[in-house]
């Protein structure tokens, strides 16, 4: 952040103490304490600079994308466990009606 923010905050706290901080000075100098804290807090996590946009699109097509791929391979290990057990099922039925004696 510029030190224009910095500058304007503490304009806006000296203005307060000599007014009596009425209603609207107060306002603004938390609107411009917020808008400082925010920059301060995307500075330190690196998102301060032009292309911190592009980089958090990009990771959250990188997040969504192992989602997608994630939940792909949960549904077919749960769609080949399925038809094991239909399979062995199928096959137990097969051995209770004595299906096997009959290809023989």
């Amino acid at each position: 952040m510029t030190m224009d923010s910095e500058d304007m905050l503490a304009s806006l706290l000296a203005q307060a103490a000599e007014e009596g901080a009425d209603v609207a000075t107060l306002r603004a100098v938390v609107e411009e304490a917020g808008d400082l804290g925010a920059g301060r807090a995307l500075a330190r996590i690196g998102l301060a600079d032009a292309d911190a946009g592009a980089d958090l699109r990009e990771l959250r097509e990188l997040l969504q994308g192992w989602r997608d791929a994630r939940s792909g391979i949960w549904g077919q290990a749960f769609d080949k466990f399925v038809r094991g057990v239909m399979a062995l099922l199928l096959a137990a039925l097969a051995v209770q009606l004595g299906l096997g004696d009959m290809l023989q």
